[in-house]
Parts: C-alpha cells; sequence; structure tokens
C-alpha cells in the first residue's frame, strides 16, 4: 500500500507537544499505526523535543508539589480522582473489510446507521473523551457527500476504498486535514465502496438544508 497523503509538520509537532484534542488524537494514532514513514518523522520530532526541552531553563515548582505527589503515590492508585478510566468495546464491531486498527481497540464502536441512499455513518466513543467528536463514515460506489466546509478542522484517515474531493484523490492508507479554507465535496470512486475515520471539531458547514438538517441529527 503506498501512502500519498500525510499529516503536516504543524500536526506532527502538536501531537508530539501532546496539545491535540483526543479525537484529533486518535487520527494520527491510526496514521501513524499503518505509516513507516510519519512513524520515522514523528521518531525525529520527539527526539528534537527532548534537546529542546533540556536546553530549558530550569523551572520553579509550585510550593508542596512533591508532597502531593509523594502523598498520591502512598495513597495507592484506587484513591486517584482523576486516574484513567478503562474503556470496553460494547458489543460486536461493525463490519470492516480490513483489520480493525489496533489503536481503537479501547474505543465504543457504535453499529452502522444509514444517513441517505448508499451512506452510513457510526459514533466512535474515545476513552476518557465522550465529548470528541469522531465518526466513521461508509460510502458507496460512486456516492458522494453533501459539499461542505468547516468550522474549525477535520482530519480524515482512509481505511479502505478511494475518494477524490477535486483537490486530489485519497486511497487506502491516505490521511487529509481539511478546516475553513476548504469546501469540497468528497466522492467515492466508482470501483467499490469507501470507508473513512473522521474527527470534527467545530462543525461541518453544509451548504444545502436538508444536509445541514442531516449533519446536525448525527452531531457533525
Amino acid at each position: 500500500m503506498r501512502i500519498r497523503h500525510h499529516p503536516d509538520d504543524a500536526l506532527m509537532l502538536a501531537y508530539a507537544a501532546g496539545s491535540l484534542g483526543a479525537g484529533h488524537r486518535l487520527l494520527l494514532d491510526v496514521h501513524l499505526e499503518g505509516c513507516a514513514a510519519c512513524r520515522q518523522r514523528m521518531a525525529q520530532l520527539n527526539a528534537l523535543g527532548g534537546v529542546m526541552l533540556d536546553e530549558l531553563p530550569p523551572a520553579e515548582l509550585s510550593p508542596h508539589a512533591l508532597e502531593r505527589v509523594l502523598a498520591r503515590i502512598d495513597a495507592g492508585p484506587g484513591s486517584l480522582a482523576d486516574a484513567p478510566r478503562t474503556s470496553t468495546v460494547v458489543g460486536e464491531k461493525p463490519w470492516l473489510p480490513v483489520a480493525w486498527p489496533a489503536a481503537m481497540s479501547g474505543c465504543e464502536v457504535g453499529p452502522w446507521r444509514w444517513m441517505g441512499p448508499g451512506m452510513y455513518w457510526n459514533r466512535v466513543v474515545v476513552p476518557d473523551a465522550p465529548q470528541a467528536k469522531v465518526f466513521m463514515l461508509r460510502i458507496g460506489a460512486g456516492r458522494m457527500l453533501p459539499q461542505h466546509t468547516h468550522s474549525q478542522s477535520e482530519l480524515t484517515q482512509v481505511l479502505w476504498g478511494a475518494f477524490d474531493d477535486g483537490r486530489s484523490e485519497f486511497r487506502a492508507g491516505d490521511f487529509d486535514e481539511t478546516d475553513g479554507s476548504v469546501r469540497h465535496q468528497p466522492t467515492v470512486q466508482p470501483n467499490g465502496d469507501c470507508i473513512c475515520l473522521a474527527s470534527v471539531e467545530g462543525t461541518l458547514r453544509f451548504d444545502g438544508w436538508l444536509a445541514r438538517l442531516m449533519g446536525a441529527s448525527i452531531g457533525m
């Protein structure tokens, strides 16, 4: 599988710095899982970040910081109010023609739901971040999503098939980032379905009222 579209350096740096939202981070996790080139880039960015951190002047800790950390360690993990909660998949995952990404193993994935002729979606609940707007879209051969732009940003990872939105063709393994500067209408190639994982920050701004109603009902 030849991957042609990758996250840009700004997004990779945000990932390395831990400043991405949970949904966007999941999309990067899934892409990195299947892209050796981006894993190498990430290793280089992490190494660069470590050097930059070493060169920063020492920062003074807040008063009693050490005492609080030691007290929490002594109390044991069961008493930590902010300890991460484990999350398990509820029921069986919906059909997918390829192996499920390991990065999604802790996510709750809903069943495929109809949203239009030849088009289905489901919700992906990210562990400890139920507010993250992550979806899977399964669009039939030759079908197209309504034309739209974005109030903030949308990341898309192609899991199966291919689509073209006028800017380029995106195939399995490819990654796309769009924002308010992009107005597009993704159209699936005629030789088969396309399945994508998408993370939305803000909302999608559909051109037509019916598409806007559909997007609002889904939570996009």
